[in-house]
């Protein structure tokens, strides 16, 4: 097996060369990418576990200093409404400042992947470019050769060119599997972050509300009692005006 292999490269030609360099390169990006991206789905999963009854509990100081502690894109987004909720209440500010930290979190988590797309399509078009030059060096040389021998010499320098073809294609048919894997992989994470952008805020809000209602309720129940005092006061001036007149 190990011959063969050596032997198909040997007789492929130079371009099985930059071919072989564009894998590497490629299953490189490829093997950073994955876990990469492995990681941040495990982070963001254990934050967002993590920071949701927090957020529901309003407990912003375990919040900041959970965020603070973490490097992961749901504590960075997390943080940054928490940072401007302490300024001011509305949902548009506190949603501008997440949608911010999304939107710089967005080029490290698709860094890179749109390159295998890339190197698969050059991939493909260095094995057609070296079977070409291989066709024409074969036509140039069957021209000068034996008539007896141009039928053999022909199919020979044929099979030879048609090698870069083909390891170009093995090289580029995994790269673009790889590289829709990571693109899902990549649209799976950014979605669980706008996922959790809206449930923040949609906590936050509530909050407020809940605090807003507490805070307008309570001065009704503080007039209540002086209203009724006043009922009180003029029902008594009523009997006593009443008492005057029948004495």
């Amino acid at each position: 097996m190990y011959t063969t292999v050596v032997g198909f490269f040997q007789t492929g030609g130079p371009f099985m060369y930059p071919i072989a360099i564009v894998l590497a390169i490629g299953l490189a990006i490829a093997v950073e990418r994955w876990v990469y991206l492995t990681g941040q789905t495990v982070r963001n999963r254990r934050d967002f576990d993590k920071l949701l009854p927090l957020m529901k509990a309003q407990r912003l100081s375990e919040i900041t200093r959970m965020t603070s502690n973490s490097g992961s894109a749901m504590a960075r987004i997390a943080a940054d409404g928490i940072a401007r909720r302490t300024k001011t209440r509305r949902r548009t500010d506190i949603e501008s400042a997440m949608e911010e930290g999304l939107l710089e979190i967005l080029p490290s988590i698709e860094r890179r992947t749109p390159y295998l797309a890339t190197f698969a399509n050059v991939a493909t078009l260095l094995g057609l470019l070296g079977t070409i030059i291989g066709l024409i060096a074969a036509f140039t040389a069957v021209a000068s050769a034996d008539p007896a021998e141009k039928a053999t010499l022909l199919s020979l320098s044929i099979s030879i060119a048609m090698n870069t073809t083909a390891f170009g294609l093995m090289v580029a048919i995994p790269l673009l599997l790889i590289h829709s894997l990571l693109q899902s992989k990549t649209s799976s994470i950014v979605e669980s972050l706008e996922i959790a952008v809206v449930k923040f805020l949609n906590l936050m809000d509530d909050y407020s509300t809940s605090t807003e209602a507490a805070n307008s309720g309570a001065p009704t129940q503080q007039t209540a009692a002086p209203t009724q005092q006043t009922a009180a006061l003029a029902q008594a001036q009523r009997k006593a005006a009443s008492a005057a007149k029948r004495v």
